[in-house]
């Protein structure tokens, strides 16, 4: 944005709020964590080595702004990490505001520059990471076709290249259907319940410069969210393994607006017990019976679904990708919100 100017629409509930938000952020280095935060999740210890600031010093400012509802505190396990808030009228003010920083400045450019070593900490970290399980991946993903033939047909099954709303991934992983699927959705959030699965995640995130997407630790059982607050779900290569699939698409299709999809990537059934045995798979795929019974439990239907064979179909040892698009019936979230 070139000029000192705000949206028509920025959303303040009172006159008060709006003055608690441009006071919280109207202090220097309160300024500088909100246009560092508008770009990544960070924790108070990144945030101390970006700023040049003591954590002590860094954690008042941190509280401040997390008072003034500008900010989401978040644990996850021995970290905190924190990001500008998500639905706050005060959080959408300073959005704004730090659109206006300019990022010549040498302050805020030094900010930057160290953020960027902060991305490629975790990069490196998240690259001894999939190191070790480097072998484990490859040995499943030889048995099914490529990941960009699965990432194709996802893309397909949403619609191409149109918008998608809100999209939340569950079982995220290393971030890779965030990374796939945020540029075409205006707020993007996956959740896993693996840190290490989570600093994989970010690290995608940083490295594809994604400021609209972000992860959080939450049980796909139980996700962290309001009901009917996402347009799309996606659950990549997750239920295989979970002991009762069934709930786990019941608690994702709650979470779906009328008329959301979900959209779910998994194996079709198969006998590869050793699977279950050296890969912790707890399902050997998932049947179509299965899935339409999940389905009509769970008050959704199955729009369109989909198989991909894999090298050498038909032969002993090998996984066809099947994929699933469910839907919210529109009428029946309408008339459960009536009642």
């Amino acid at each position: 944005m070139s000029t000192l100017e705000l949206p028509a629409a920025v959303p303040v509930s009172s006159f008060e709020r709006l003055v608690g938000a441009l006071r919280a952020v109207a202090e220097p280095t309160r300024l500088r964590l909100v246009a560092l935060l508008s770009r990544a999740e960070l924790t108070v210890t990144e945030i101390s080595h970006v700023i040049g600031q003591s954590q002590p010093r860094t954690s008042r400012h941190l509280r401040l702004l997390v008072d003034a509802e500008i900010l989401d505190r978040t644990p996850e396990g021995a970290f905190v990490f924190y990001r500008l808030a998500e639905g706050s009228p005060s959080a959408a003010v300073a959005r704004h505001l730090a659109a206006l920083v300019p990022e010549a400045d040498a302050v805020v450019a030094a900010d930057l520059t160290a953020l960027e070593r902060v991305r490629r900490a975790r990069s490196a970290a998240a690259a001894e990471h999939l190191a070790t399980y480097a072998d484990e991946l490859a040995t499943v993903r030889a048995l099914h076709v490529a990941e960009q033939e699965v990432e194709r047909a996802m893309l397909e099954m949403l619609g191409g290249e149109g918008p998608i709303g809100r999209l939340l991934d569950i079982g995220t992983g290393t971030g890779r259907v965030l990374e796939l699927l945020a540029p075409r959705s205006e707020r993007s959030i996956g959740i896993d319940v693996s840190h290490e699965m989570l600093t994989l995640a970010r690290a995608t995130l940083g490295e594809a410069r994604l400021e609209t997407a972000s992860v959080r630790q939450g049980d796909v059982r139980r996700p962290p969210f309001e009901a009917a607050s996402f347009d799309v779900a996606v659950m990549h290569q997750v239920l295989h393994l979970l002991d009762d699939p069934g709930s786990a698409i019941a608690d994702a299709g709650r979470l779906l607006r009328a008329g959301g999809r979900l959209l779910i990537a998994d194996f079709a059934s198969h006998e590869l017990d050793f699977l279950r045995e050296r890969h912790g798979h707890r399902q050997l795929g998932i049947a179509d019976e299965a899935m339409c019974a999940w389905a009509g439990e769970a008050g959704l239907e199955v729009e369109t679904e989909r198989s991909l064979l894999p090298p050498g179909a038909g032969e002993d040892g090998r996984l066809t990708v099947r994929l699933w698009l469910l839907r919210v019936p529109a009428v029946t979230r309408e008339r459960t919100a009536v009642a």
